[in-house]
């Protein structure tokens, strides 16, 4: 099985417990993932005993490593636009349904959580992340776009760093999130399971706003109890010169200054070959999709960024990307534009436009 879906007794009340399962692709997130943590947590809301909810993976080397994009590139081979479809509105589904939840959920995240396993801790109320995460939104290297709620949660961040973490895919460390608040709490890998103990020896009332006062306690205690050793905040050091580079200006300067500025170290070289890199598309869906999420509700920006993903989808560079990343592995892929300023203004209107056109989106969210 690649989720694990459990009931723990609780000294009163149940926590539910999503244990996604699938090291080999590194947690990816394919169809029958999502519509087993979509169906967990449907029946989960209905049952008065299960009063909160825990999601995790079993192998700390990866908490969620995205979308299954091997399955993603295979279907477009063979143009099965339902099951790219099925994907991603089921990703944003399932964001969508994390966010509104309403009894308490815990992520706790180890190791690898790029794109969709960075949306899913974004997601959660309880945002917990082991000493070795490595949190990023790399789709500028497959000519997609940061999406499962990024127009959301990057928006977020102090000013210009979103737009930096969009067009550079930049790992960031355990660290790196606790100071710009994407995760909450550090919490040894190892202690995950007295964790889960010390939840269970709890009596949960299955009132929301009881329980996640309860919920708030018993996690800073833990945390307080079982400290980690940390490591350095790789995005400390250049905070202000991503706000200096990023705040201001049309976005090829924005690009031309990134790609001109000698920070020196290893992390930022590294941030640097992606957008070098990267496809010339994404950086100007980055800055658009968050110009435009800044004024729309969570819903709206979900539904913006399955147009754009669908979009997306249907264009050449994110098979090229997919294959030059994942498939041959030559890490070479060839983009159909030289340049971010090659790239034309109607190319990039175009990927907003939605592909269902008047009828109602299929995310169809309540």
């Amino acid at each position: 099985m690649s989720i694990l879906v459990n009931e723990l007794a609780c000294q009163q009340g149940r926590l539910g417990h999503l244990t996604l399962d699938a090291p080999a692709s590194l947690n990816a997130l394919s169809e029958a993932m999502l519509d087993d943590l979509l169906s967990a947590l449907d029946r989960w809301e209905q049952d008065e005993q299960v009063c909160l909810v825990l999601l995790d993976s079993r192998d700390d080397t990866a908490f969620c490593s995205g979308a299954d994009l091997k399955t993603l590139y295979q279907a477009l081979g063979e143009g099965d636009n339902r099951t790219v479809e099925g994907i991603f509105s089921r990703e944003y589904r399932l964001m969508y349904r994390l966010h509104r939840y309403p009894k308490p959920v815990v992520a706790l995240a180890e190791g690898v959580a790029f794109g969709a396993g960075m949306g899913l801790l974004s997601a959660c109320r309880y945002r917990l992340v082991g000493p070795e995460v490595a949190l990023a939104m790399p789709e500028v290297r497959i000519g997609l776009l940061p999406d499962v709620g990024a127009s959301w949660f990057l928006n977020r961040l102090p000013a210009g760093l979103g737009l930096f973490l969009g067009l550079t895919g930049a790992q960031l460390n355990t660290s790196d999130a606790l100071r710009v608040g994407l995760a909450d709490l550090a919490v040894p890998a190892q202690s995950r399971q007295a964790l889960v103990s010390q939840i269970q020896a709890q009596a949960w009332t299955g009132r929301v706003a009881a329980d996640d006062n309860r919920l708030h306690r018993l996690i800073n205690q833990f945390a307080s109890q079982h400290p980690t050793a940390l490591p350095d905040s790789q995005l400390a050091q250049h905070e202000q010169a991503i706000a200096h580079l990023c705040r201001q200006g049309a976005l090829p300067d924005i690009v031309d200054r990134l790609l001109a500025a000698d920070e020196g170290n290893d992390w930022w070289q590294a941030c640097i070959a992606n957008l070098r890199q990267g496809c010339p598309v994404t950086p100007w869906l980055v800055s658009e999709q968050l110009q435009r999420g800044q004024q729309m509700s969570l819903r709206d920006s979900l539904t913006m960024e399955l147009a754009l993903a669908l979009n997306c989808s249907q264009a050449a560079d994110f098979r090229e990307g997919i294959r030059a990343r994942l498939i041959d592995r030559d890490q070479s892929p060839r983009w159909q534009h030289g340049s971010v300023r090659e790239v034309p203004g109607e190319l990039v209107e175009s990927r907003f436009a939605p592909p269902w056109g008047h009828q109602p989106s299929p995310l169809d969210l309540v």
